[in-house]
C-alpha cells in the first residue's frame, strides 16, 4: 500500500488558521484556494477541520465544506462540531467523502458503531488528540482543552472494535512546533490496531515525514503549517520519499 500525504485545513470562521499546540491561531488563507493548490501539488487527501465548532457549541460551516469539495477530486475528510448520526449524514451529503469525529465519539461511543453500520467504516475517521502526562498518553477533546482521562492506546483499540475505518492521531505536544512527529505515540497506536493510522502534529522537514512513515509505522502523514507557509512542497516531498524507498503516488 502506498503511503499517503495529507494536507490539513484547520478552519475558523471560514478561514484557514494555524497555531502551536492548538493555541495562538494565525490566518493562513482561504480553504477553497488552499485545497485546490494542495491537490495540484499532489496531496492524496484533504482534511478539513472546523476547529472551533465544538467549543462554540455550533454546527460546522457547511457552505465552506461544499465550496471546498467542489474544487477537489481527491478524498475530503471533514470534522468539527459533529454531534450525532444526522450530522454525519449531512456532512457526507454536502461533499465530504469521510467524516472525522472526536468529542462526539468520546461522549457517546455508540455513534461510531451506528455510523459505521449506516455509511460503512471506510467513511468514519476517529480523531484522537493525545497529550503525554507522565508516562501515559491521554485523550483530549474540545480542541485540546478537556482531558477525558481515557488512555490513548485503550481508546484506539476501542474505536477500532466499534467500526472506525481510520484513526487521525494528533500529538498535542508536537502540534505546530515543527520538531517532528511523536514517533513513540504513533508507533504505539499503529502497532496495536489494524486500521490505518494518520500521523499528525510536528512536521517540520522531509526527514520527519520519512521517520513517521517508517519508525512510526504510520499509514499516512498529515501536515498543515509547513504546507501553508511553503516550507515544504508536496510534490518535492513525495519525490524525496520515493528516493528513500517509500512508496507514494506521484
Amino acid at each position: 500500500m502506498a503511503k499517503r500525504i495529507i494536507a490539513c485545513l484547520d478552519v475558523k470562521n471560514g478561514r484557514v488558521v494555524k497555531g502551536v499546540k492548538f493555541v495562538g491561531l494565525r490566518d493562513k488563507g482561504d480553504p477553497v484556494e488552499l485545497a485546490a493548490r494542495y491537490e495540484e501539488e499532489g496531496a492524496d487527501e484533504i482534511v478539513f477541520l472546523d476547529i472551533t465548532a465544538t467549543v462554540e457549541g455550533r454546527k460546522l460551516l457547511l457552505n465552506v465544506v461544499r465550496d471546498t469539495a467542489s474544487v477537489l477530486t481527491i478524498p475530503l475528510t471533514v470534522g468539527g462540531g459533529i454531534r450525532d448520526l444526522d450530522d454525519i449524514l449531512t456532512v457526507l451529503s454536502n461533499g465530504a467523502d469521510k467524516v472525522s469525529i472526536n468529542t462526539a465519539a468520546v461522549k457517546d461511543r455508540n455513534i461510531i458503531l451506528r455510523a459505521a453500520e449506516e455509511v460503512g467504516s471506510q467513511s468514519i475517521v476517529v480523531a484522537i488528540d493525545a497529550k503525554r502526562i507522565g508516562s501515559e498518553y491521554y485523550v483530549f477533546t474540545h480542541s485540546g482543552t478537556v482531558n477525558t482521562g481515557l488512555k490513548a492506546l485503550e481508546w484506539a483499540k476501542t474505536v477500532e472494535a466499534l467500526g472506525a475505518g481510520e484513526i487521525l492521531l494528533t500529538s498535542i505536544d508536537r502540534d505546530g512546533t515543527r520538531m517532528g512527529y511523536d514517533i513513540e505515540l504513533t508507533r504505539l497506536i499503529a502497532e496495536n490496531v489494524s486500521i490505518p493510522v494518520i500521523a499528525s502534529g510536528g512536521a517540520g522537514s522531509y526527514e520527519h515525514f520519512y521517520e513517521v512513515l517508517t519508525k512510526g509505522k504510520a499509514d499516512a502523514a498529515l501536515a498543515a503549517g509547513v504546507f501553508h507557509d511553503g516550507v515544504i512542497r508536496i510534490g518535492d516531498l513525495k519525490r524525496y520519499l520515493l528516493s528513500m524507498g517509500i512508496e507514494v503516488r506521484l
